[in-house]
């Protein structure tokens, strides 16, 4: 072999193990970090750009893509100790020609986190409401999504501020009674009697109780590395003290039905999706919203759990587009007739 090209092998060898060594460090030291950079990669090749809005003294994070036009833009609210970018394997299988917004909720990631806001239901569909008007995002209606604890903050958003909203989608969510209780209900309550509260199973502080949360949260079972796991953990475990507050908020009487309280005033077109073997809010929670809103469309999607937004992201996507676009030739019909 000539010379050169010997050296030119050489040369390349010792530039592709740069970065392939500095991955595996990370991946092996630093798992949080390499998560992190994962985030910021797919959000910059789906197109999301992160922005900051302040209402007064508060500060609201949000990422976005594209501009308002004809059709409605999407507004899309996370669940119980997510962020924004748990929507990115939606957002993925989502137009580009729509608007969408991903706002992290009051006291997650780069939203403000202070001791003394309401993080009570209510008190986070006031603060959302803020972020709408700062970004005046409903000077023309919008379609309002939301997951979980989201799900219950975006139905109540839509029972109060109904001008503002021409659409809801609700993915399992949160703030309704259940006549089974689910796996998750039945573990509070045994932590409640052995006085072991604090080991709350959506809050984990190892990485073995992160994959037991994974276990809780999807029927699909993902393998994931034991230095992910570490670093999924590693990345929340600051944070776990203000999901604690957070979760007796939510669960506290104020706060707990807050859906079912709401429910007979949203009148907007609502879709709900929920994961047939879904074992942190039980499925039957969507046949109570069916015979409460008036103009509801029900999705149970099987083989699926609570991780909708994980688990059938694809299909996700196409239901609300389906959703969405049967609202718009119902409109049209309308306008015709």
């Amino acid at each position: 072999m000539d010379l050169d090209v010997l050296n030119m092998f050489v040369i390349a060898g010792g530039t592709l193990a740069i970065p392939i060594l500095a991955f595996v460090a990370s991946f092996l030291l630093w798992p949080s970090a390499l998560i992190r950079i994962y985030y910021w990669y797919w959000r910059r090749a789906l197109g999301m750009q992160v922005r900051y809005a302040n209402y007064d003294d508060y500060q609201f994070c949000y990422s976005y893509r594209g501009r308002p036009g004809y059709r409605p833009s999407i507004l899309m609210l996370h669940g119980f100790s997510a962020h924004k970018d748990m929507w990115l394997s939606i957002v993925k299988f989502l137009p580009k020609n729509l608007h969408l917004v991903c706002v992290d909720m009051p006291g997650h990631e780069g939203t403000t986190r202070s001791a003394l806001d309401d993080y009570s239901i209510m008190g986070q569909a006031k603060r959302i409401h803020q972020f709408v008007e700062c970004i005046k995002l409903n000077k023309r209606p919008f379609h309002l999504v939301g997951t979980s604890m989201g799900g219950n903050v975006a139905g109540v958003y839509a029972a109060q501020y109904p001008e503002d909203i021409c659409s809801l989608t609700l993915i399992c969510p949160a703030g309704l009674p259940s006549s089974t209780d689910s796996k998750f209900v039945k573990q509070l309550r045994e932590l409640q009697e052995s006085e072991r509260i604090d080991r709350i199973p959506l809050i984990p502080s190892t990485p073995e109780e992160m994959a037991d949360m994974l276990k809780l949260c999807s029927y699909v079972r993902f393998k994931v590395p034991q230095q992910i796991l570490q670093g999924l953990v590693d990345v929340r475990i600051p944070h776990n003290d203000f999901y604690r507050k957070l979760f007796l908020e939510i669960v506290d009487e104020k706060s707990r039905h807050s859906l079912q309280e709401n429910m007979g005033k949203i009148k907007a077109p609502t879709q709900v999706i929920w994961g047939k073997q879904d074992q942190v809010l039980d499925v039957s929670g969507a046949n109570l919203l069916a015979s409460a809103i008036p103009d509801c469309h029900v999705s149970i999607l099987e083989n699926c759990g609570h991780s909708v937004v994980v688990e059938r992201p694809r299909k996700t996507a196409n239901l609300m587009l389906e959703f969405l676009a049967l609202l718009h030739s119902t409109g049209n019909s309308k306008k015709q007739a």
